[in-house]
């Protein structure tokens, strides 16, 4: 003890500048420990989502579900593959051993989708999920209006909210829950498409080609170029009843005539509730792979500031 004391005293100046050095290193390292509210003990997996809308899960299972399972078991370094076919959706949990890089297991994963395209549906719609793990869930929002109708608050989620969180650095999906999606339905009289001897090809024709928008090359007019375009796209349901399916001796007939077109809601398997107040619109957020969560939260924090700013006065 006497000699490191008689030590200290002769070096006092590189006792004093190796003091300062391990105070300043401290502090930085302490600026720049991650800070995570729970580890992130999760598999390394990749998800494979399908979307085959109008099916039953019998169906899902056999045609969709079963074929991808079985393919990917043959990947390097997969330790479990789990499938689960509801109505309509598919999913597949590609389960890799402890150490393995996510995005070597993604690029696996896409090759093989690549080489057994083939054998699944057409109809369906097959993509890898998010980049993320089971506890990249990371942060969840409302929105709140006593003005909006649900259809206009699922607007403004889907295309403002949402595309500006994608925007906020290692956010690697925002998912939309609540709400619904407007949509026009047309319910025919089956009595009238007999008595005018329209088929539902017809009719089907012809609500494809009123919804329809191009464009065409230019004209010259005095030097000057004018691009031609053909403005289609439905706007209300009253363009859709006056869309003409065939002409019978000069005369149009219109879906109005052998249906009714009504607008409703599209059909959801789920709702979002806020303490009791009832049916709202929300997003959850999930984080990349490997991010700080502390850090991420920040960030989406500002960014919601930031929107706040674009938003209707009613919504909060």
């Amino acid at each position: 003890m006497e000699r490191l004391t008689e030590f200290i005293l002769k070096n006092r100046v590189a006792i004093l500048f190796a003091s300062l050095f391990i105070l300043l290193y401290g502090y930085y390292s302490l600026k720049k420990t991650p800070i995570d509210a729970i580890p992130d003990l999760s598999d390394v997996q990749v998800i494979i989502y399908s979307e085959w809308i109008g099916q039953v899960p019998q169906v899902i299972e056999d045609q969709l579900t079963y074929p991808l399972v079985t393919n990917m078991m043959g990947i390097p370094k997969v330790k479990t593959v789990r499938g689960y076919s509801v109505p309509n959706y598919s999913l597949v949990f590609v389960i890799f051993e402890d150490g393995t890089d996510l995005y070597w297991a993604r690029s696996r994963v896409l090759e093989k989708l690549a080489t057994i395209r083939g054998q699944l549906p057409k109809e369906a719609d097959i993509q890898l999920g998010p980049d993320a793990t089971g506890v990249g869930w990371v942060y969840q929002y409302v929105l709140l209006s006593d003005k909006r109708t649900l259809d206009e608050l699922w607007a403004l989620q889907n295309f403002y909210i949402k595309y500006a969180l994608l925007s906020v650095p290692d956010v690697a999906e925002v998912a939309s829950v609540g709400g619904f999606e407007k949509e026009y339905r047309i319910l025919v009289k089956p009595e009238k498409l007999y008595q005018y001897g329209i088929s539902l090809s017809d009719l089907y024709r012809a609500i494809r080609k009123t919804n329809l928008e191009t464009g065409g090359k230019y004209v010259e007019i005095s030097e000057r170029e004018y691009l031609v375009r053909a403005v289609g796209y439905v706007k209300d349901k009253e363009e859709i009843e006056n869309t003409v399916i065939i002409e019978r001796n000069g005369v149009p007939i219109r879906i109005k005539d052998v249906a009714k077109v009504v607008e409703v809601p599209a059909y959801r398997m789920g709702v979002a509730d806020f303490n009791g107040m009832g049916d709202t619109v929300g997003g959850i957020v999930i984080m990349r792979f490997g991010a700080d969560a502390y850090k991420v939260i920040k960030n989406i924090k500002e960014k919601i500031e930031e929107i706040k700013k674009g938003l209707p006065e009613d919504v909060k």
